[in-house]
């Protein structure tokens, strides 16, 4: 059959052997199709050469879809300020095709606080969201309504292990947490590591290293069993009690040479680190942010392990508004993005 326009639904249907009903609900988004069915529909189309321009069709009717993107707020030098950039450019780009995209924050220490940014959401009426999942609980909940109101959404920065999303672009956190290990060891057995957490909301419901530190401890048990794992836990808006901590246990522990932070905040303890240096010390971190990225220039960051989050939550709003526009699904449900290994030598190139 010669590309056309004049395709008709009755022809996609003869040629993937479902109902006319199961091929009109794939074209307009309606009711639950599998994902097997939206396949074999979308493969035709293609075999038929049809596709018809939704994009000029959105755009002469006057009708404008939204995406909103749940994250939380920040500030500047934050790693969610370079998430802020990509949404930026990614308003720019949509925009043309009819799309509008509105941020909604929430404090990522606060469960209340992500429950209200989501139920503000809800209320927007969104067609699709972008959203990074710091409270597990209640992201659950957020996702089974969204699901229940077949509203596409797509996980950045870190996603849970369910499978109504429509796409994750981030790092592999257990590998990344794997790598972390191998930066700061070299891969030789060393006797202690310190490992500093942020204390976060004071239910515990918010820990999005989790995998991360999984994938780190792994690593250890397999290649250093004998290793000595402490935690200590600072106020990221604390910086005398940051001091204080770190003092106490230093008098504790003396001369610890293994430090790591699951974290885009390595940054926090550069000043304590540098008051008190430690010859061969090793200390790992992660993501470009720039007073990170100093540090590392200087030396008192051994490795930085990025990830470019502004690239990440770019891909996500093209993915969901492909899937808005076009109702086409993403080439792979988990994007994982590479993960970028900085050093004093290489990262005044990044």
């Amino acid at each position: 059959m010669a590309p056309s326009d004049k395709i008709t639904i009755m022809d996609i249907a003869r040629r993937t052997g479902l109902s006319k009903g199961t091929v009109d609900r794939v074209l307009h988004n309606r009711g639950e199709v599998s994902r097997k069915s939206y396949e074999k529909v979308m493969k035709v189309i293609e075999e038929l050469g049809y596709e018809p321009n939704v994009y000029a069709s959105l755009l002469a009717k006057g009708g404008r879809h939204m995406i909103a993107v749940l994250i939380p707020s920040h500030e500047p030098g934050s790693f969610w300020e370079l998430v802020a950039s990509g949404i930026s450019r990614a308003r720019e780009s949509v925009e043309t095709i009819g799309i509008d995209i509105v941020p909604f924050e929430y404090d990522q220490y606060d469960i209340a606080s992500f429950e209200e940014a989501s139920r503000q959401m809800l209320e927007a009426g969104p067609d699709g969201i972008v959203l990074a999942p710091m409270f597990r609980d209640g992201t659950l909940v957020l996702t089974r309504e969204l699901e229940k109101r077949e509203i596409p959404y797509a996980f950045i920065d870190s996603k849970l292990d369910t499978d109504g999303y429509l796409a994750y672009f981030g790092l592999p956190l257990y590998k990344s947490g794997y790598l972390c290990a191998d930066q700061l060891t070299g891969g030789q057995p060393v006797d202690s590591v310190l490992m500093v957490r942020i204390r976060r909301d004071r239910l515990q419901q918010s820990d999005p290293t989790i995998n991360r530190r999984a994938g780190f401890m792994d690593y250890l048990l397999e290649n250093c069993p004998e290793c000595r794992l402490s935690n200590i836990f600072i106020d990221p808006n604390d910086p005398s009690g940051i001091e204080e901590t770190l003092d106490a246990f230093s008098r504790e522990h003396p001369g610890i040479r293994h430090i790591v932070m699951f974290n885009s905040r390595i940054h926090l303890i550069v000043p304590w680190l540098e008051k008190h240096p430690v010859p061969g010390r090793k200390v790992v971190g992660f993501d470009n942010l720039t007073a990170n990225m100093e540090a590392l220039g200087r030396g008192t960051v051994s490795c930085l392990i990025a990830q470019r989050p502004d690239e990440q939550v770019n891909l996500a709003i093209d993915a969901v508004a492909e899937y808005i526009v076009r109702k086409k699904l993403p080439p792979k449900k988990d994007n994982f993005m590479h993960m970028d290994i900085l050093t004093r030598y290489n990262v005044e190139y990044y």
